[in-house]
């Protein structure tokens, strides 16, 4: 063989082995791109039950309140309401991962008016009037948009004047934020762990190391908790069939001191301001009271 076809076939080897290479990078990216979109999709699926239609309003219960859309920093909209109160404390309200803000109506007049505090709710993306799809990302920058808005817009001092509520999915969007910001207090009501404990509980047929890879979203309250320098009340029904009620007890053994736990003897997972009745709303005015 001559030495310009030795040099032709080192060329063509070596033009063959950066195709090979390129074929594979792609390959692998292409995967990577279909498993966080396949989880994406799986999240949405199994984990968030949006509603779009905002059923009622405020006003139709007798509260007056304003419409507020915010801007979050990936430049997604989202809307809330603000419903002022007197008692000079607001609650940052992130709700549960079905419906949207307008199926807390009811919960939301109950706790003005027996406690008198104020309310900002916000519906996560792709939730009612807010724009995109819900991710655990996301969320958590919508979460950061509503505190701009206490600080910014109404110039509330979120350590002095504000106590997160986080109902069962919104249990672990507080716990985040609670990370990041002191406040007055953190109320966890119907919360659980993690996702992982969530299947694991739930009977799960996956092995756990599968789920996980499955699902995007983490919610990792039980490893966050700890790190938490506010107040904690934890609140949950003994009777809770789709959290179990030792993820409650499991979360007040991992906070820090100053913390509460309050059993709501006879609750389940969506009834325990109903069963809870008077002592229940005497259980929350004590932790909010200074």
């Amino acid at each position: 063989m001559t030495m310009a076809a030795k040099t032709a076939d080192g060329r063509i080897g070596r033009s063959l082995r950066i195709v090979r290479t390129l074929t594979i990078v792609l390959a692998a990216v292409i995967l990577v791109s279909l498993i966080v979109r396949y989880m994406l999709i799986l999240d949405r699926m199994m984990i968030y039950f949006p509603q779009r239609v905002i059923e009622a309003t405020p006003d139709s219960v007798g509260l007056e309140y304003e419409d507020v859309y915010l801007t979050a920093s990936d430049g997604t909209r989202i809307h809330g309401w603000h419903i002022p109160g007197h008692s000079g404390v607001t609650l940052l309200w992130f709700h549960g991962n079905a419906g949207n803000i307008s199926h807390r109506l009811d919960n939301i007049l109950m706790l003005h008016q027996r406690l008198g505090v104020g309310v900002f709710i916000v519906d996560y993306r792709g939730y009612g009037l807010s724009e995109g799809r819900p991710s655990e990302k996301g969320i958590y920058m919508d979460a950061e948009a509503a505190f701009d808005y206490l600080a910014s817009d109404l110039g509330l001092n979120v350590e002095r004047d504000v106590i997160l509520l986080g109902r069962s999915l919104g249990a672990g969007v507080a716990v985040e934020m609670a990370t990041r910001h002191r406040v007055r207090g953190v109320i966890l009501e119907s919360g659980f762990t993690s996702i992982r404990e969530m299947a694991d509980a739930s009977g799960s047929p996956l092995p756990i190391p599968l789920v996980l890879t499955l699902f995007e979203a983490r919610y990792d309250s039980i490893s966050k908790i700890g790190r938490v320098e506010s107040p904690v009340m934890v609140l949950h029904g003994d009777r809770d069939d789709t959290v179990p009620y030792w993820m409650a007890e499991k979360l007040y053994a991992a906070a820090s001191e100053p913390k509460t736990l309050y059993p709501i003897r006879g609750a389940n997972h969506n009834d325990t301001v109903y069963v809870g009745g008077e002592r229940y709303f005497e259980a929350l005015e004590e932790f909010i009271s200074p």
